[in-house]
């Protein structure tokens, strides 16, 4: 049996496996995967590996945007996600922001804190993108 031969099993068993992993698969589980991707192909720290106190650079789709009124200073702040954990990133004096909006996929970069749990930016540089992948 030539090494080709005794290959081939293996790429079929794989391909069948990718497919059937796909059909059993949600959808939220499979634009999870997408969202990973692409934050992996433009070079952003997965959210799940974020460290605290630490400046990084994330990739992600805005879940949600929300203002949180204050009497002093007002917040904007969004949820974004990446396919492996959420992020809020806190603009504060804003009230709104052109262009960031449920579904903007965007890239943000700033220093990382954890409020409650949850890794949180304040007032991050970002970028959005047209598309997600670009």
């Amino acid at each position: 049996m030539t090494e080709a031969e005794r290959a081939r099993p293996r790429e079929e068993s794989g391909l069948l496996h990718r497919l059937t992993s796909r059909l059993t698969k949600s959808q939220a589980e499979l634009d999870a995967g997408e969202l990973q991707a692409d934050a992996d192909r433009l070079g952003g720290t997965p959210i799940a590996d974020l460290v605290d106190r630490q400046n990084a650079s994330v990739c992600g789709s805005v879940r949600s945007v929300t203002l949180r009124p204050r009497v002093n200073v007002p917040a904007l702040v969004a949820e974004l996600y990446d396919g492996s954990q959420r992020l809020n990133l806190v603009w504060l004096g804003r009230r709104e922001i052109k262009g960031i909006e449920t579904g903007t996929y965007l890239t943000v970069r700033g220093r990382v804190t954890f409020q409650r749990g949850v890794p949180t930016m304040f007032n991050p540089a970002y970028d959005i993108k047209p598309t997600r992948g670009h």
